[in-house]
């Protein structure tokens, strides 16, 4: 693993980072920290379209996790030793920690149910908070969640950082099954499921967006980058939504 230091890591972090490991003979893997923030997220988000922009010729796949860029390139095109110098250059061209993120972005704001049998464990989860479960509701509904990566099932995004009082852990056990567009809370994160799969997140909210859309020219609905903002309704509207497409009353806008 290589350290280069061109930049300020996020607070709490050592002058460690970032740091550039390879994967496998074919990949980079970018680290920007060695625990979620939102500077390292930001990071590895701005890394990425940075990359893109160079059009490195030998560059064949991006992605990113919640702090890191990943790259696939072409060994036969570009020697291991030249595509690393190139990522140790840009990286070595700015504060990435403070980069802007990416252009295009946009705000969704998804109708959702809170608690209710449509979603029973709001108050189990309120209660990890410390919270009561309108005060739970209200804070998360203010809060302006980014997607910080998609993962574990198509299309699906984690979405942060929820106020410091939803640091709850995971449950101990599995549910055995939460439903397609289920919101889903701990670590002060929240999963918007675009599956229907077991889970050891707490179920508090149920919405009818559905993110992945395979006959669609764009499958993936969110993009990392978009942002989130889950509206509060009743069981009632929830159920009119039905009618309402894949969407479910989810409307979008541009932020840049």
């Amino acid at each position: 693993m290589t350290n280069v230091q061109p930049t300020s890591p996020p607070q709490g972090q050592t002058s460690d980072w970032p740091q550039v490991a390879t994967a496998g003979f074919d990949g980079l893997v970018v680290r920007f920290a060695d625990t979620l923030s939102e500077p390292a997220n930001r990071a590895a988000l701005a890394f990425r379209v940075a990359v893109e922009r160079a059009g490195w010729s030998a560059v064949q796949e991006t992605s990113t996790s919640l702090v890191s860029t990943y790259l696939r390139f072409d060994p036969l095109g570009t020697a291991h030793a030249e595509m690393m110098q190139q990522v140790k250059t840009l990286l070595a061209s700015r504060d990435w920690y403070d980069a802007a993120l990416p252009e295009g972005r946009k705000l969704w704001r998804v109708p959702t149910v809170f608690g209710t049998d449509l979603a029973p464990q709001l108050a189990e989860a309120a209660e990890r908070a410390g919270l009561t479960v309108e005060e739970a509701v209200r804070q998360i509904a203010e809060t302006q969640l980014r997607v910080q990566t998609i993962g574990f099932a198509p299309g699906q995004p984690y979405l942060g950082e929820l106020p410091p009082a939803f640091d709850i852990p995971r449950q101990t056990n599995l549910t055995p099954q939460v439903p397609e567009g289920a919101v889903v809370v701990a670590i002060r994160q929240i999963v918007l499921f675009s599956v229907t799969t077991p889970t050891g997140w707490r179920h508090i909210g149920q919405t009818r967006f559905r993110l992945f859309r395979p006959d669609a020219p764009e499958p993936f609905v969110l993009r990392p980058g978009d942002e989130v903002r889950f509206e509060p309704i009743s069981p009632e509207t929830y159920a009119a939504l039905e009618r309402d497409g894949p969407d479910g009353g989810a409307t979008c806008e541009v932020l840049s």
